[in-house]
């Protein structure tokens, strides 16, 4: 189970490329067409999300979805149709939370990889880590929610009395709201944004008096949502913060105190890779640019393009099957190094560059 009392994970002491590690060798033993999670999948529009539980895949109820626990490991499939056309596409995504373990996000890494041999190389792999996610990623929910410690901990899965208390903050504009939990205190509110106080069987929404009428509108569709997942038994109260005192019962709940602000996190410099086993010997990478220039995209094979926010791992058409396989691994090892190392990753096969891809040039 994942949770909050584990040791924050360090990019450099780990290694996706686990292929070989002891996480390989366990999941290695399910080949992808003997894997139960993916039985009848990407059969039509929508979302799929599972999360890591002990080297397995485990679905995770639709009613959850968007809402990501910081201990944890998942994998999401998006499949879709583009305008005009009925041929089914997919992106596949894994999620690293902030306190997962090395074993849950090795798995993670390694199945996406196995979900995309199901899906016949179809899909564009993505890795996605915890406040560093891309703009497409936290697209496919209304509610993009990250909470503190593991699945288990989850309002469904205890006693209402041993719940533990939450406190959400409620970022965002029109239709793409994140809700953050934050550390339950009461110096962590202010009067620009929208706040949630979670009880379990009480809420209250903070409306803080400069917040924006779009997240407070949304805020309110998110605690209904939330009473509606606990059969409408929690009291909701939606406060406004000019209209209550320090005296009120919600401002009692929270525990003196504030949490120490972080900073955002910084740019990394443009660079680009060779991923090639071209030597004869075993797959190496090699810097061939400090900047980006796409006329360096080399179709023979695999092309790290490192951007200031995001990597994309371009696969060339004639890239040797030893180069495709290794691609995500290298391009771990690389963001490893670098002064920002969980930026977002894509694996893109050419002739599938998106706009964004084209972007970054």
């Amino acid at each position: 189970m994942g949770g909050e009392g584990k040791e924050k994970f360090t990019w450099k002491d780990s290694n996706v490329g686990l292929f070989g590690s002891d996480a390989d060798k366990k999941v290695k033993k399910e080949s992808a067409t003997t894997e139960p999670a993916w039985k009848g999948i990407g059969q039509k529009v929508g979302i799929r999300i599972w999360r890591i539980n002990k080297f397995k895949v485990e679905k995770i109820p639709q009613e959850e979805y968007g809402k990501f626990f910081s201990g944890d490991s998942y994998i999401v499939l998006r499949t879709y149709k583009e305008e005009e056309s009925d041929v089914l596409l997919y992106d596949v995504h894994f999620w690293i939370g902030k306190y997962s373990t090395a074993d849950e996000y090795g798995t993670a890494a390694y199945k996406t990889v196995e979900l995309d041999t199901f899906l016949d190389d179809k899909a564009i792999q993505h890795r996605e880590v915890q406040a560093n996610e891309s703009e497409l990623f936290k697209s496919y929910f209304d509610f993009f929610t990250i909470m503190k410690g593991g699945y288990d901990s989850g309002f469904t899965r205890v006693t209402p009395d041993s719940y533990k208390h939450r406190l959400y903050h409620v970022v965002g504009e029109k239709k793409q709201i994140a809700v953050n939990e934050i550390g339950f205190k009461k110096g962590n509110l202010n009067s620009e944004d929208v706040f949630i106080v979670d009880l379990g069987l009480r809420i209250f929404q903070f409306n803080g008096e400069t917040a924006n009428k779009d997240e407070k509108f949304r805020a309110t569709q998110y605690v209904q949502q939330l009473r509606s997942e606990r059969m409408g038994k929690p009291r909701l109260d939606i406060l406004e913060e000019k209209s209550i005192s320090q005296k009120h019962p919600m401002y009692k709940k929270l525990p003196e105190g504030q949490s120490k602000e972080k900073g955002e996190q910084p740019e990394n410099s443009p660079a680009m890779l060779r991923v090639t086993d071209s030597s004869g010997h075993r797959t190496s990478m090699k810097e061939i640019s400090t900047g980006l220039d796409k006329s360096k995209l080399d179709n023979n094979d695999v092309i790290i393009c490192s951007a200031p926010r995001s990597i994309w791992v371009w696969i060339g058409g004639a890239a040797s099957v030893d180069e495709r396989k290794n691609a995500m691994a290298y391009a771990h090892k690389y963001a490893s190094e670098l002064t920002n190392p969980f930026v977002p990753i894509t694996v893109i096969p050419a002739g599938k560059e998106t706009k964004e891809f084209h972007e970054v040039f």
